[in-house]
């Protein structure tokens, strides 16, 4: 069930994203004046058709469903060559350079369109998020040393403010990867806290794996309240100590428990041992204060401790919403910097800076669309914006076969003053096909490596 709740979201994620980038092509080819012959969704062989239009437009859907075409009237294919003179000044070939150009990039700008879209939607909307407050940190990480104390709220990172945790990990993640030192504004727990500003050195920025855990890397980790309980499972170690739903825990062995976390490492490394918990029982303003021997059992097959029972460890939430010009100015400066960010990681693979084990492929696409659709529609929508992003970009890579590529063929004849050479377009052609073929593979590669 899973499986093909998978395969549906990411049909539904990858399909809709793929047709607004050939609709992209095919409305301007249609302004330009040149004649669309089909628009096809999917590659191979047509298993469905219709014919609409003055033009009698084929629209299509064929039998592989990894990508789509925009088929025009072109004199360098045989079957798509015009047949009647009335038809040659509709020829895809014929049109100035500059149209052409306009038609080969309407597929990636309609990509990035749909994201803005679809986040200002999402930002008109408001997204609940997990704040930015942290919890206690180790003093042997980064931001502890950086003079960082549980408690205190993040809100900025270089003087661009975060609201919520994703806002925070955008932040320190964009610092990493330009090698610079984030700089963090902060506050204290108190209403009166003066803010204060802790430094993360460049040198430890330069250092992050940007595809790893970055913030629990730094030792920064979200802050939690104190663990309530929420549900005590029958026949378990925590109902034979008599804890009781509702009951807040204060403390184990007379040593402060912060939140949840606390709580379970605390229970895990102790099995067959009695803890001493303490706990506040009742309605705020008659709350009793008790001590509970609470003794967990040991798990069979991790031998940590078990005590059967459940925590209400919520995070703390923030709303962020923003109206309606507002929330348009975020979506396109979200699309453009994750695009900067994308065009970035790419350079930096190239380089060696970054592996190639971040080169992801559909497998990895589809998990992550199946983990997002079960999530919610928000998170849901955010991950078909940045994917429609990361479309956009690929598609603009100067790779032939891509419309980067034919990008580049018609800036080198705007240079030039007259087209490339057939020859050269050809051997250019079969280069890129290779090219994309080892790229699709390393992805395919590394999605088996991180299934397995």
């Amino acid at each position: 069930m899973n499986l093909i709740h998978t395969l549906l979201a990411f049909l539904l994620a990858l399909g809709p994203l793929i047709v607004f980038h050939e609709l992209g092509h095919y409305v301007v080819a249609r302004l330009c004046g040149v004649k669309v012959l089909r628009f096809s969704i999917g590659m191979g062989r047509i298993v469905w058709s219709r014919r609409f239009g003055p033009d009698q437009t084929e629209w299509a859907i064929s039998a592989l469903p990894i990508g789509g075409y925009v088929k025009m009237l072109d004199a360098r294919d045989p079957s798509t060559a015009p047949t009647n003179d009335a038809d040659l000044p509709r020829e895809f070939t014929r049109q100035n350079v500059w149209k052409r150009i306009a038609i080969v990039a309407a597929g990636p700008i309609a990509n990035f369109i749909l994201a803005i879209v679809v986040m200002a939607a999402l930002f008109m909307h408001g997204k609940e998020e997990p704040g930015t407050r942290l919890r206690a940190m180790p003093e042997a990480s980064a931001v502890y040393k950086a003079g960082v104390r549980g408690g205190d709220v993040v809100t900025a990172v270089n003087g661009r403010p975060v609201q919520s945790w994703t806002e925070l990990r955008w932040e320190i993640v964009r610092a990493a990867i330009d090698k610079h030192a984030a700089e963090l504004t902060l506050r204290g727990p108190g209403p009166n806290s003066a803010p204060y500003r802790a430094v993360l050195p460049a040198d430890r920025m330069a250092s992050l794996d940007v595809d790893s855990d970055v913030l629990g890397v730094l030792g920064m980790q979200l802050w939690r309240p104190r663990p309530s309980v929420d549900k005590v499972l029958p026949d378990g170690a925590a109902a034979r100590a008599g804890l009781r739903q509702g009951d807040l825990v204060t403390s184990i062995d007379g040593k402060n428990i912060a939140d949840g976390i606390d709580f379970i490492e605390a229970v895990r490394g102790a099995a067959g041992k009695t803890l001493l918990v303490g706990v506040q029982r009742g309605a705020e303003g008659s709350t009793a204060s008790l001590v509970l021997p609470l003794t967990p059992d040991r798990d069979p097959q991790s031998g940590k401790g078990l005590v059967k029972l459940m925590i209400a460890q919520a995070p703390e939430m923030v709303t962020v919403k923003a109206g309606p010009l507002e929330a348009f100015a975020k979506g396109a400066q979200r699309t453009w910097e994750t695009s900067a960010m994308t065009v970035k990681m790419i350079a930096k693979m190239i380089v060696g800076e970054v592996s190639l084990k971040n080169v992801t492929g559909p497998i990895t696409i589809a998990d992550v669309a199946g983990q997002t659709a079960r999530s919610g529609l928000e998170p849901f929508l955010e991950f078909i914006a940045f994917i429609s992003i990361s479309l956009g970009v690929m598609n603009l890579l100067p790779i032939p076969v891509l419309d980067g590529g034919h990008l580049l063929y018609y800036s080198l004849e705007v240079l030039t003053g007259r087209p490339l050479p057939a020859r050269i377009g050809e051997i250019a052609q079969r280069a890129g096909v290779g090219l994309l073929f080892m790229l699709m593979a390393l992805a395919v590669f590394n999605d088996l490596v991180r299934l397995l």
